[in-house]
């Protein structure tokens, strides 16, 4: 099983926006201006292909690229910049930032101007389906070798490119990724020699620990409840499999009565009734109540995305090792691994086929995807790109990030991901029934009818464009 889909799209974070800008067309406008995939007719004068030129890049001319400025800022593209300015000092470069890249760039696709490179990322993404056939085919750069030689598509986790990839052409390349796990203080279950649970019954027993500590084993925040769903989809589609996936990726009825759905239903709701959530978190702000996990530590896991460590940066405790393990599962023998992890890529990157210099707009993401470029960006931001191997053993210092590369790394093939609550926006109406269920005022049964509802409603409306998921 590899990566699939798009990922969430997270507070200006992690900004991927691939399935959900086919559903956000543009209009006509800019299909009708469409150039040929895959070539570059109105690009700069070609240099001389090589080994360490693969695509031709003149020694002179000029190199446009679009950054979506979101929570990784665009400096890690002004740091490949600048190692193309050094192998091409005749090439002036322009890196400019954008919030809004839909308005922004829009009117140059129609002009047929565009810039050779962009960050087609956030909220203000340009829909995909509207300019496909105006993309290179980046294929041709996961077949050439990085800066050290090696075939860039040997060096990507496996299933990165399926988000960017339509009818078998890579449209665009996902340069970050997101590691879904659950949350702890390695220090204090080192102190207290507790076991990070692999099964709901282990999650059990910590509960018990827990609470005999004054603690609770896990909190939530009330715009945050459904970090615990995304916590049992994960856990449901390891134990039942990749069925349990495509039935809720295709809004299927009772799709939410699925046995391992409701396996797992089952373990969170005696969790709930043994006291081990922390009350109120319907009432509390969600970056205050991740405060109380990870600066006062009133419980011992939390759920999350590996956004985590920099979203709560300044109000963590003093040596608090945070670290992700795998969400649990069931049983001790699930379909899928306990070890799999949801993975998501995002930050997409394309390279219009009509820009000035598409040789130097696919250079510049060569030289991203090369190793140096990769590590800069897990120094700085402390989240791995698609390239493996560049986070090293200390993880610059977080143990959140290692934890991330060992989960990936030990989930091999296992890792997945889903995208039909952001896909259908049902995450603002799935929040009213689990901040009823974490709260205790809502049974496992009553959860499923609530969901079940929600996503009914969604699959029955006939306005609602559907993606078919496989």
């Amino acid at each position: 099983m590899s990566i699939q889909n798009k990922p969430l799209q997270r507070r200006g974070f992690l900004r991927g926006a691939l399935a959900t800008a086919v559903l956000v067309p543009m209009g006509g406008a800019l299909a009708s201006c469409a150039g040929g995939s895959g070539t570059a007719a109105s690009s700069a004068a070609g240099g001389d292909v090589s080994a360490t030129n693969p695509f031709g890049v003149a020694k002179t001319g000029a190199l446009d690229a679009v950054i979506f400025k979101g929570g990784y800022g665009i400096d890690y593209v002004d740091f490949a910049g600048a190692i193309f300015t050094k192998n091409y000092p005749g090439v002036t470069v322009k890196i400019s930032p954008s919030t809004d890249i839909a308005q922004e760039l829009q009117p140059r696709f129609v002009g047929g101007t565009p810039p050779d490179l962009i960050d087609n990322s956030g909220a203000k993404s340009i829909g995909f389906a509207t300019i496909l056939d105006q993309l290179e085919d980046l294929k041709s750069i996961t077949e050439a070798n990085n800066l050290e030689g090696t075939k860039i598509a040997d060096t990507l986790y496996d299933g990165v490119l399926a988000p960017g990839t339509f009818d078998g052409k890579v449209a665009a390349i996902n340069y970050v990724l997101t590691v879904y796990a659950v949350w702890y203080s390695a220090s204090l279950f080192k102190a207290n020699n507790w076991t990070v649970p692999t099964t709901w019954d282990e999650a059990m027993d910590l509960g018990a620990k827990a609470k005999a500590q004054g603690k609770y084993l896990f909190l939530w925040g009330k715009e945050a409840a459904t970090y615990y769903l995304t916590m049992a989809i994960e856990s449901a589609i390891k134990e039942g499999g990749d069925t349990v996936r495509v039935n809720l990726e295709n809004l299927k009825p009772d799709s939410w009565s699925q046995p391992a759905v409701q396996a797992v239903f089952g373990a969170l709701e005696k969790i709930v009734k043994a006291g081990y959530v922390k009350p109120g978190g319907a009432g509390t702000q969600f970056t205050a109540a991740q405060a109380q996990w990870s600066n006062n530590q009133d419980a011992l896991l939390y759920p999350s995305g590996s956004w985590i460590e920099n979203e709560m940066k300044d109000q963590t405790k003093a040596d608090f090792q945070m670290t992700g393990a795998p969400t649990p599962v069931v049983t001790s023998s699930p379909k899928i691994a306990q070890s799999g992890v949801r993975s998501a890529a995002g930050e997409p990157f394309i390279v219009p086929s009509k820009g000035v210099n598409v040789a130097a707009g696919k250079e510049l993401l060569r030289i991203m995807l090369s190793k140096d470029a990769a590590v800069n960006f897990a120094k700085t931001k402390l989240a791995p790109t698609v390239v493996k191997g560049t986070v090293p053993a200390d993880g610059f210092g977080s143990t959140a990030l290692v934890s991330q590369t060992t989960m990936l790394d030990k989930a091999g093939k296992n890792i997945f991901t889903w995208n039909f609550i952001d896909l259908y926006g049902m995450n603002a109406d799935l929040l009213v029934p689990w901040n009823s269920f974490l709260a205790g005022d809502l049974d496992a049964a009553g959860l499923t009818k609530a969901l079940q509802d929600i996503t009914d409603k969604v699959a029955n409306d006939s306005s609602v464009k559907k993606i078919e998921v496989k």
